[in-house]
């Protein structure tokens, strides 16, 4: 309850680190090594177990889905500031765009527009007093609440499902590393007495001290520029640019431009080295090889029709299909498994022995995606379209599940959105504007920023519940209550506060920029569409017909061919082959945006790891684990510290603390 109350101001009041932000939320980590250094220590005989701290982080971890990235950070602007774009573009008003757009997947402001919109413009309070819960006109948000959150429920209680049915496979089966688990399982063990193992681990101090303190000092420096030094995390080799001309050309600032983690380089150390190596050297590879085509006039990462965000882009198909490639070795490698699962749920006979919570979560994964596929039918999407959406999504997320379970790697963003696929795929022609329109805001709305999606959240939570005998089932279904809960909290709380405080809907100008792009690109497609004078033609697909009228953007199939073949020849080399050296995660990461922030602390963890068990041995790397586990301990704590000061900073004075972002906003 506090996380989905409190995320949207920090984020965007505070403005400091998102308390979510990622696949590694510091507000529920940070409050983990609190509670297990110091809280759980005191309370003696009620000291929380093992097993009950794991429920608790299983629940907070569904909920943090919610209110951030994963639905609030887009989900009330880009249903309500469409119509304050309608009386500022012309283009929309003369092509009467709002019309193709069911109604009820926007703010109902026919009562009072100017309250409505204005309000949430330029907020209603007056004379820095706070305005009256009463005060929210949350009858135009009663019709858009009723048809988009249902829709968010069916998914994540898929995602939940689905998180089940992957857990024995993934841990049991092929003993993935779960880094990020591991981690969370160092910080809970406790002796006899209740109190955490690592109090007495002096390399864990050592470790989450260092790095504590330079954040510590960073933040401080934020407030005191003129007395403190700030330590440097961010080095500059800028002026090298000229040496590396195909780098930079490709988009390869940022190796120029590198940042320590100290989060990174620590996980790093849990996992396996070639794909340490995949995460760190991928990106340069990818902005090398982007590079070289830019040269011979063939752009791979900008759109070549669409907007910035949804448009159609030869990277997205190249790492569309690096996840469908993944996806189905993966499926390869677990089809025994899964078949008996799948025989288990329709009610067949076995041999292999399969977990009930298996099961159940089969049927409930494929009741909800069903529900989900029906309520994209009401939207005005064939079931058809409709159906491969949500099989896109699902690879998706597989695909972000396998990147934590296996990696670690707990920024994740697989910016690949079904909407773009299906364009890329079929064609203006078969599809039509108005479809494109309704899949995009579809898009927008619900998936626009899969960096806080739940699966990598499950994967985790599930992992930690097996490793204390906690029985998942139950779990999962408090872990979809906890989601309702969240909802309930967070939806009128982001609404008061984005209606009280102006600058808490102005601060994220992505969010602002994304609500123009489904009808932007419908406008863009129309007018393409009526140049071609197949506008009438198009309109008039539907059903198998749109599968005959299927004319691919060709430069989209050839990325989507290279990705698939590039991870199937890596995965089929890796079984071959025992020291093949490319990881096919590789072609997942290597084209993702955020990953760039982190590759160069990827490197640097790689080297330490390499150092360790080459001039080292076992006792070495084993004896080294607390120091890794307090360089994660102690940046987690620097991110979220400027939270807490800043709180009390803004209900001291009234005004905007100074803003100490660690991790991307």
């Amino acid at each position: 309850m506090t996380i989905c109350a409190v995320t949207y101001f920090n984020d965007w009041v505070l403005r400091q680190t998102h308390f979510v932000g990622n696949n590694m939320p510091v507000v529920i980590y940070g409050s983990l090594i609190l509670f297990m250094l110091f809280l759980n220590r005191l309370l003696h005989k009620w000291a929380l177990t093992g097993r009950e701290i794991v429920v608790v982080l299983a629940l907070s971890l569904a909920a943090c889905c919610v209110p951030g990235s994963g639905l609030m950070r887009s989900f009330p602007g880009t249903i309500i500031l469409p119509h304050r774009y309608e009386r500022l573009e012309p283009s929309w008003r003369q092509h009467d765009i709002m019309r193709y757009l069911p109604q009820q997947m926007l703010a109902d402001i026919s009562e009072d527009d100017d309250r409505i919109l204005d309000g949430y413009v330029q907020g209603l309070s007056r004379d820095s007093k706070h305005i009256a819960i009463s005060d929210i006109p949350w009858y135009a948000w009663r019709r858009p609440c009723l048809f988009w959150l249902p829709m968010a429920l069916a998914m994540f209680f898929a995602v939940i499902g689905l998180s089940l049915v992957l857990h024995r496979q993934w841990s049991d089966h092929e003993h993935l590393p779960y880094p990020l688990a591991t981690f969370t399982a160092a910080l809970i063990e406790t002796d006899a007495k209740g109190r955490s193992v690592l109090w007495r681990k002096r390399l864990f101090w050592i470790g989450a001290i260092a790095a504590f303190a330079i954040h510590l000092n960073n933040v401080l420096v934020t407030w005191f520029p003129n007395i403190l030094i700030p330590f440097q995390l961010r080095l500059d080799f800028s002026k090298a640019a000229p040496l590396f001309p195909s780098l930079v050309r490709g988009g390869g600032w940022f190796i120029l431009r590198p940042r320590i983690f100290f989060a990174v380089i620590g996980l790093s150390f849990f996992t396996a080295t070639d794909l340490v190596a995949a995460f760190g050297f991928g990106p340069i590879a990818w902005a090398w090889l982007a590079g070289v085509f830019a040269a011979y006039g063939i752009v791979v990462n900008n759109s070549m029709t669409g907007g910035a965000y949804l448009g159609l882009t030869i990277k997205d198909f190249t790492l569309f299909g690096a996840c469908v490639g993944t996806f189905f070795s993966l499926v390869y490698a677990g089809r025994h498994y899964y078949r008996s699962v799948l025989r288990q749920a329709i009610g067949l006979k076995t041999t292999a022995t399969v977990d009930a919570k298996a099961v159940w979560g089969f049927r409930a994964f494929v009741f909800f995606l069903l529900l989900f596929i029906a309520q994209l039918v009401c939207a005005r999407i064939d079931w058809r379209l409709a159906t491969l959406y949500a099989c896109i999504l699902v690879v998706i997320y597989v695909v972000s599940g396998r990147l934590m379970a296996e990696g670690g790697l707990f920024h994740i963003k697989i910016a690949v959105f079904p909407c773009a696929i299906i364009w890329g795929f079929f064609g203006s022609e078969a599809l039509s504007f108005q479809t494109i329109l309704v899949l995009q805001m579809v898009s927008i709305v619900l998936f626009i920023d899969p960096r806080e999606t739940l699966l990598p959240f499950m994967v985790n939570a599930n992992k930690l519940l097996a490793s204390r005998k906690v029985p998942m089932g139950k779990t999962a279904s408090l872990a979809g209550l906890a989601i309702v809960l969240g909802m309930l909290i967070a939806v009128p709380v982001t609404l008061y506060i984005q209606y009280d405080v102006p600058a808490a809907t102005q601060t994220d100008s992505s969010t602002l920029r994304k609500a123009k792009v489904p009808f932007e690109t419908a406008v863009a497609v129309k007018q393409r569409l009526e140049a071609r004078g197949t506008l009438d033609k198009a309109t008039s697909v539907s059903g198998w017909g749109r599968f005959a009228a299927m004319r691919p953007v060709r430069p989209c199939l050839w990325g989507f061919t290279a990705g698939a073949l590039l991870v199937g020849i890596a995965a089929l080399c890796r079984m071959r082959f025992p020291h093949w050296p490319i990881h096919p995660l590789l072609f997942v990461v290597w084209t993702q945006p955020h990953i760039t922030l982190f590759c160069f602390s990827f490197i640097l963890g790689w080297i330490a790891k390499l150092f360790v068990l080459r001039y080292g041995n076992s006792q070495l790397y084993s004896r080294l684990k607390p120091l890794m586990i307090g360089i994660i301990a102690g940046e987690i704590l620097g991110a979220m510290t400027p939270s807490l000061i800043g709180v009390i900073y803004y209900f001291l004075t009234g005004n905007i603390p100074k803003p100490y972002v660690l991790y991307m906003g």
